[in-house]
């Protein structure tokens, strides 16, 4: 499991393009050499690019979302050249990784909030125990909050609605 580190800022702006997001201070003007964050299609740019660059291995032995990522080897002696595929493609491109975020050769952990072990992708204990541990509900604000939780965990629930809006259609009638 990996992290890119700072992963808009390790895309830089094409020299034409960098007047476009120029800023005014009582200093200057300035401009920004990467893609800043907070620029309207930078997370679509930051994926697409991300998709390109590692489109041979994605779905064979890496995943990758947004600047997550995880390479995943189907036995354990592969693991090691899997690796070293997915750094060679870091290299030629100059991305550069967190390592304080870095786990490697682990048989799971955490993964955009789910876990994920040898057995495929599993509830996130965390946040089962937040709601376990959440007071029954009084308002509809609470409530809300209840059924996001509900809904995030919502593929790990055998008997669960189609929408959790059948669930409840009691609180139109019951909070006002």
């Amino acid at each position: 499991m990996m992290d890119a580190s700072q992963g808009y800022h390790q895309i830089m702006l094409a020299p034409e393009d960098r007047k476009k997001v120029s800023f005014l201070t009582s200093e200057g003007t300035f401009y920004y050499v990467a893609m800043p964050f907070g620029l309207k299609n930078a997370g679509a740019t930051y994926q697409r690019l991300i998709d390109k660059i590692f489109r041979p291995q994605i779905g064979r032995n890496v995943e990758v979302y947004v600047n997550d990522m995880l390479v995943k080897s189907k036995k354990a002696e592969e693991h090691v050249e899997d690796l070293e595929e997915t750094f060679s493609v870091l290299r030629k491109y100059k991305l550069k990784l967190n390592p304080a975020k870095c786990a490697f050769r682990v048989q799971g952990g955490r993964f955009l909030g789910f876990m994920v072990t040898q057995r495929g992708i599993e509830a996130n204990p965390l946040k089962i125990k937040a709601i376990i541990d959440m007071k029954a509900p009084t308002c509809l604000n609470e409530v809300q909050r209840l059924t996001g939780r509900i809904a995030a965990l919502s593929r790990f629930l055998a008997h669960r609605s189609p929408s959790a809006g059948e669930e409840f259609s009691f609180l139109d009638v019951q909070i006002a």
